[in-house]
């Protein structure tokens, strides 16, 4: 217990004397972690976005002219026992045009033209979201399209697909920015902690003239290691809610719907970020010392 104590003390004496550049360090990790977290803070909004529009998402079948009422029943029926489907909402030819006079508006005298009623009846239906990949939905669409008195399914296909590449790409982006930057994290660390070791030789010196342990010597590097990635992490999460507060109000004020839409990361996960901090802290200070021939 005392052994522990010295090294804490020592730990904590050691920051104090070396502050320069230790607070160098836990700069230097800080940023870091800010650009890692801003990329998954974009990643992050991007999922909350598709699950949000993904809430309103379905399909629009549209039924051949030639059908009559009892193949729109068989059809209605197929629709309300598949699993796949939440909702369906059956959209008569007379209802389709009234709702088509009413966005047009002003323009609606167009529609004069017409002797007969253009539009065909559809159904309109609600997905779970568990299917919405875009594999999914075309092997769904396809199903669909197959049964008789179907004439065009319709949804918003390029929008699915863009939406699932952008996110996929942003996981893979955020996956090897969060590499690199363990990566460099752990280098600052281990070449500081390189530094202070050779700093105070002569006290390690003195140390091992008094009979002291490896382990004795090398812990409150390790706790220094950890105390600098710790700071940098706080430091990060801190910057982190100020750069979104700061940009989330810019962004609403420019586009107003989006607000409440916007995400920040989860409150489970702000001690994930200083914990982050100290592992990569904590592995460099390891391989610092253990490099280290004494």
């Amino acid at each position: 217990m005392r052994s522990l104590v010295y090294c804490l003390e020592s730990a904590v004496k050691n920051l104090l004397r070396e502050k320069w550049i230790n607070i160098l360090t836990i700069l230097t990790i800080a940023v870091g972690l800010i650009i890692l977290g801003t990329f998954v803070l974009i990643t992050l909004n991007m999922d909350s976005a598709i699950k949000r529009w993904s809430k309103g998402f379905g399909l629009v079948v549209y039924i051949e002219e030639s059908v009559n009422k009892d193949e729109e029943t068989l059809l209605s029926e197929y629709f309300h026992n598949d699993s796949d489907v939440i909702n369906v909402k059956y959209i008569s030819k007379e209802t389709a045009l009234k709702e088509l006079e009413k966005t047009l508006g002003a323009h609606s005298s167009i529609l004069a033209g017409f002797k007969e009623n253009p539009l065909p009846s559809s159904f309109e239906l609600k997905l779970k979201k568990e299917i919405l990949s875009p594999a999914r939905i075309k092997r769904k669409v396809y199903q669909i399209e197959q049964l008789i008195g179907v004439e065009d399914v319709q949804y918003g296909e390029n929008w699915l697909d863009s939406l699932n590449a952008m996110t996929r790409v942003m996981k893979i982006i955020t996956l090897f920015v969060g590499s690199i930057i363990s990566i460099a994290v752990a280098f600052a660390t281990y070449s500081t902690i390189k530094i202070l070791f050779y700093r105070r030789i002569d006290e390690i010196e003195t140390l091992k003239l008094l009979g002291a342990r490896r382990s004795f010597i090398r812990l409150p590097f390790l706790i220094e290691g950890v105390f600098v990635g710790i700071s940098g992490g706080i430091i990060s999460l801190l910057s982190l809610m100020v750069i979104y507060s700061f940009s989330t109000a810019k962004i609403i004020n420019i586009i107003p719907s989006l607000k409440g839409i916007i995400v920040f990361l989860p409150v489970e996960i702000y001690p994930a970020v200083p914990f982050a901090g100290a592992l990569m802290s904590l592995i460099g200070s390891f391989f610092a010392i253990g490099k280290i021939r004494y």
